[in-house]
C-alpha cells in the first residue's frame, strides 16, 4: 500500500505480484468487458485486513462491476479474487463463508416481513435457528426496525430497505463486508447508527469494502480509499495518502478530470434591476 498514485504504464509492463494472503481482499488483473466497452482494465488492489476501506470514482467508473467480480456476482473475463487469502473462483463456498455483501440493485425477497428476510438469510448460511433468533433481533434493534420487523418489506422505505438489506449481510458475523453505496437513501439519523456499527465492526477485527460518490463521507469515516475511473486504478492508499494537501473531493477531480465551467449557463442569471 506504499504506492499511492499509480503510474499506469508502468503498471502494464510489469506483472502484478501475486495475490495478498494477508489481504482482506486481494484482486489481480482483473478484466471484465460488455461488448465493445471494456468496464475494467487489469484491475490490481489490496485491501488491508482490518481496514475501513472506500473505493470511489465517477459514475461507469467500474466500481460495481469490480465489486462483483471480487464477491463472486459476477464471473471475471480475465484474473483473480481472494478473500482472507481464499480464491474466490476456485474456493467459492469457502469464500462466500467469510462475505457479507450488500450489492446494488439487487432484489430482496420484498414479500417476505423484515423479521422473516433476515433469519431467512442466517438460515441460508446454515445457522442454527436459536442464534439466528437472536441476531435477527440485535440486528433489528441496531437499524431502529424493531417497530417495522412485522411490516413487509415491499413496504419498507428505500431507507428501511437499505437497512434490512445490510443486517443480512451481517447476519453470520463474516470476515469481510462489501458494501455498494451502503448510505444511500438513508436519513442522516441512520447513516450514523450505521456509521457506527461498521467501525465497531472494523473494531473487532472485520474489514469493510465500500464504494460511495459522496468523498466527504469516504474522507471521514474510511481508513483508505482507492479511485477508479473508466476501470483503472489511479491512487490508492490510506486516506491522507491519496488526498495530500488537498480535500479528497478536490484531489479526486484532479485526477478524474471533467469538471465544467459553470459561467456557460449565463443565462441563468438574474438581473437585479
Amino acid at each position: 500500500m506504499a504506492q499511492t498514485v499509480v503510474d499506469l504504464a508502468t503498471n502494464a509492463a510489469s506483472p502484478p505480484p501475486p495475490p495478498d494472503p494477508t489481504a482482506a481482499l486481494s484482486l489481480r488483473t482483473l478484466w471484465k468487458r460488455f461488448g465493445e466497452t471494456i468496464a475494467v482494465h487489469g484491475l490490481n488492489l489490496d485491501v488491508p485486513r482490518g481496514s475501513f476501506f472506500g473505493l470511489v470514482g465517477p459514475n461507469g467508473a467500474g466500481k460495481t462491476t469490480a465489486l462483483s467480480m471480487a464477491t463472486g456476482l459476477l464471473r471475471p473475463d480475465h484474473g483473480t479474487a481472494h478473500v482472507l487469502g481464499l480464491d474466490v473462483w476456485q474456493q467459492t463456498l469457502d469464500a462466500k463463508r467469510m462475505l457479507g455483501v450488500l450489492p446494488d440493485g439487487v432484489r430482496l425477497f420484498d414479500r417476505l416481513t423484515g423479521a422473516q428476510l433476515v433469519t431467512y438469510a442466517g438460515l441460508l448460511r446454515g445457522m442454527d435457528r436459536d442464534t439466528v433468533r437472536q441476531r435477527t433481533d440485535d440486528l433489528l434493534a441496531s437499524f431502529d426496525l424493531t417497530a417495522d420487523r412485522d411490516k413487509y418489506v415491499v413496504d419498507y422505505s428505500a431507507g428501511m430497505t437499505k437497512k434490512v438489506a445490510l443486517a443480512c449481510a451481517m447476519i453470520h458475523a463474516p470476515g469481510v463486508l462489501v458494501l455498494d453505496e451502503p448510505f444511500e437513501a438513508v436519513d442522516p439519523v441512520g447513516a450514523a447508527n450505521i456509521r457506527d456499527i461498521l467501525h465497531h465492526y472494523v473494531a473487532g477485527g472485520g474489514s469493510v469494502v465500500m464504494s460511495s460518490h459522496v468523498m466527504d463521507l469516504v474522507q471521514r469515516i474510511c481508513s483508505h480509499v482507492a479511485i477508479i475511473s473508466s476501470g483503472h486504478l489511479l491512487a490508492v492508499g490510506t486516506v491522507q495518502e491519496v488526498r495530500g494537501e488537498q480535500t479528497l473531493e478536490d484531489r479526486f477531480v484532479d485526477l478524474v478530470g471533467g469538471r465544467k465551467d459553470g459561467e456557460a449557463l449565463a443565462w441563468l442569471q438574474h438581473s437585479s434591476a
